[in-house]
C-alpha cells in the first residue's frame, strides 16, 4: 500500500501541520509547486485535501493522523463536522466504515430535513426507519411528525450513532 511508503519522521521533514487550523506548509521544496511555508495541498472533486509527496498523493486527513500518532488509521477516518477539508485535529476521528455512516450530513435536498422520517403517503403516517450494519429497520408509523422524529433520535441513541448524524455543515 502507498501509505506504507512515507514515515512519520520523512513526513515532517518535508512538512509541518498544524492541529489547530488542520493546515499543512510545506517545509522544504520538493518540487517546482512546493515552497518552502506555502500551503501544502489541492481539492479533488470529492472535496477531500490531497497532498503530493514524492509522486504519491496522500489524503490531508490521513497524513494528520501520521503526523500526531506515527501510524496512517487502519480503517477510515471521520470528519465529525462533515467537511471533508476540515482537517483540524479535533474534528478527525479514527472510525470503521459502519461508525463512519452513523455521521452523515443530511442531504439538501431532504425535505424532511429529518433524516430517516419520510411521508409514506399509502398510510398517510410518517414513517422511521435506521439504517445499521447494512440493515434498514422500520421503528414505525406516526400520525405526528415531532412523535416521528422522536422516534428517529431514539433509535439514533439506542444504536449509538455520533451526535451529528444528520446536522447540516457547521460551516462552508
Amino acid at each position: 500500500m502507498a501509505e506504507n511508503s512515507i514515515t512519520q519522521d520523512r513526513l515532517k521533514e518535508v512538512l509541518h501541520y498544524d492541529p489547530e487550523t488542520g493546515v499543512f506548509t510545506w517545509k522544504t521544496s520538493l518540487n517546482n509547486r512546493s515552497s518552502q511555508n506555502k500551503v501544502a495541498g489541492f481539492m479533488k472533486s470529492n472535496k477531500y485535501l490531497y497532498i503530493g509527496i514524492n509522486n504519491i498523493e496522500y489524503g490531508a486527513h490521513r497524513l494528520a493522523f501520521l503526523y500526531m500518532e506515527g501510524s496512517f488509521p487502519e480503517n477510515q477516518v471521520d470528519h465529525i463536522n462533515h467537511i471533508r477539508c476540515d482537517n483540524r485535529w479535533e474534528n478527525l476521528r479514527r472510525s470503521t466504515i459502519q461508525e463512519n455512516r452513523k455521521n452523515h450530513t443530511i442531504r439538501a435536498d431532504s425535505k424532511t430535513k429529518i433524516l430517516g422520517v419520510n411521508w409514506y403517503k399509502a398510510y398517510k403516517k410518517w414513517q422511521v426507519r435506521i439504517t445499521c450494519s447494512n440493515k434498514t429497520k422500520n421503528i414505525g408509523y406516526f400520525s405526528d411528525f415531532f412523535e416521528a422524529c422522536c422516534a428517529r433520535k431514539s433509535a439514533e441513541i439506542k444504536y449509538r450513532f455520533h451526535p451529528n448524524h444528520g446536522s447540516q455543515k457547521t460551516t462552508a
